[in-house]
């Protein structure tokens, strides 16, 4: 007959499973600091997405103020295609973060793109994280009444 109950005979379990105690817990550290990287590390992406989202925005509406100095003289509210893209890229150079600007049909559209760097992620191999942002500005002027 055989001993179904390995322990009576020696009082000690076989050791089958030596070691898979530290392998679970390994992987389970690895888990955890993911895990805490992902809720770090994104909520600063979230945070520097907003700030993006921000200098874009008062970028293309300071290019939407960039209005012909000719048309204006002569009555009418135009854009300053070149002079609105080169206000719009200055004002992303003096945040921090150069962008692109371009006007189509009056609107100033500016895009921002940059990578801000991880704090936890990059223990598991992520070093950074894309940020982009894209905002548009038209400039408005007078007033309208109805009647």
């Amino acid at each position: 007959m055989t001993d179904r109950h390995p322990r009576r005979r020696t009082g000690r379990l076989p050791k089958l499973d030596h070691g898979s105690t530290t392998a679970f817990a390994v992987l389970m550290l690895v888990a955890v600091f993911a895990l805490l990287g992902m809720v770090i590390d994104g909520g600063n992406e979230v945070g520097a997405r907003q700030n993006a989202v921000d200098e874009a925005e008062q970028a293309a509406r300071a290019g939407a103020g960039a209005l012909s100095m000719t048309a204006l003289r002569q009555g009418s509210v135009q854009l300053d295609d070149q002079a609105a893209i080169a206000t719009a890229e200055a004002f992303t150079v003096q945040s921090g973060h150069p962008g692109t600007a371009s006007v189509v049909g009056g609107t100033v559209t500016v895009r921002i793109s940059y990578r801000v760097p991880t704090s936890i992620l990059g223990i598991v191999g992520i070093e950074s994280l894309p940020v982009s942002a894209s905002a548009s500005a038209v400039d408005v002027s007078g007033v309208t009444q109805g009647s």
